[in-house]
């Protein structure tokens, strides 16, 4: 039972770290139908522009901050200087543009600040409370990423539902001829969506660096599982985000604990395939019905 518990807290944690990432993957695809490969290399430099700051003796949250307004403008900037130019053209012109700016912005870390493993610090503790006599695998760290990705996916959700940029994002989305005759300004909105994804993104990597270092790519397979969380939940579904990177955090901390490290990428891909042979669009798409 104990064991239990704990892999249901450690699935929880990384689960939220892959909510985000899929977040992200979400916003993008709900304004432009393009899938960010470079998302996780985004990620991975702002948060070299944090540990470049707290270097410098620079307060750790001064540094947090800095790297999500640096991701908010790395998003925005991608999405003006390399997104919109090819807007129409073929889908896959873009994704290929994504996977480009992936191979660069791991390069150019490579080049700037080395390709070594590098620690990152932690706010708080990394090591499990103790309940009585046990040790649980859950740290004040992890309660705070936890917290962390909640209120950032509240704020999104929010931003999404209730207030009018929320309701102009969605329609430049859907619609984005009828937006333009209403008067939305469908290029602002495209990349202030581009910018809010780099902003989850970007926590993602703050918040996955205390434990598993930093280096070039290690958000490669962060990006990946969070991929897998939101075709899981549905590309479509902010909320499908959120439930797509706890299965999928749950899956891998389960198989991985039970049957070994080596199988749990193996059967977060099975649950995944499972899933999309009963709902091809994801968990949380809408199925339209149509008369025959």
């Amino acid at each position: 039972m104990h064991r239990f518990v704990s892999f249901t807290l450690d699935g929880i944690t990384h689960g939220m770290i892959y909510a985000a990432v899929a977040m992200a993957l979400v916003l993008i695809w709900r304004g432009t139908r393009v899938v960010n490969f470079a998302q996780g290399a985004m990620a991975m430099v702002t948060t070299y522009v944090a540990v470049s700051l707290i270097d410098r003796h620079i307060s750790y949250w001064v540094a947090f901050i800095v790297a999500l307004v640096a991701g908010l403008v790395l998003g925005a900037l991608v999405e003006v200087t390399l997104v919109r130019p090819v807007e129409n053209k073929a889908p896959l012109v873009a994704v290929i543009v994504t996977l480009g700016l992936l191979v660069a912005l791991e390069a150019s870390a490579a080049l700037i600040w080395g390709g070594r493993f590098r620690s990152f610090p932690a706010p708080f503790s990394i090591v499990g409370l103790k309940v009585g006599r046990s040790q649980i695998a859950l740290s004040p760290f992890d309660i705070f990423t936890i917290c962390a990705v909640l209120v950032v996916m509240v704020g999104l959700l929010v931003l999404f539902r209730w207030t009018s940029t929320g309701l102009r994002m969605r329609a430049a989305a859907f619609e984005p001829e009828v937006a333009r005759l209403l008067g939305v300004r469908v290029g602002r909105v495209l990349t202030l969506g581009w910018a809010l994804a780099a902003v989850a993104g970007s926590l993602a990597g703050l918040l996955v660096a205390p434990k598993l270092f930093l280096y070039p790519n290690n958000m490669d397979a962060v990006l990946v599982f969070g991929f897998t969380a939101a075709i899981l939940g549905g590309l479509d579904s902010p909320v499908g985000a959120l439930v797509g990177g706890l299965v999928i955090g749950l899956s891998l901390s389960y198989v991985g604990g039970y049957l070994g490290s080596d199988t749990e990428t193996i059967g977060a891909f099975v649950i995944l395939i499972a899933v999309l042979m009963v709902r091809p669009g994801g968990i949380f798409t809408r199925v339209n019905p149509r008369r025959v």
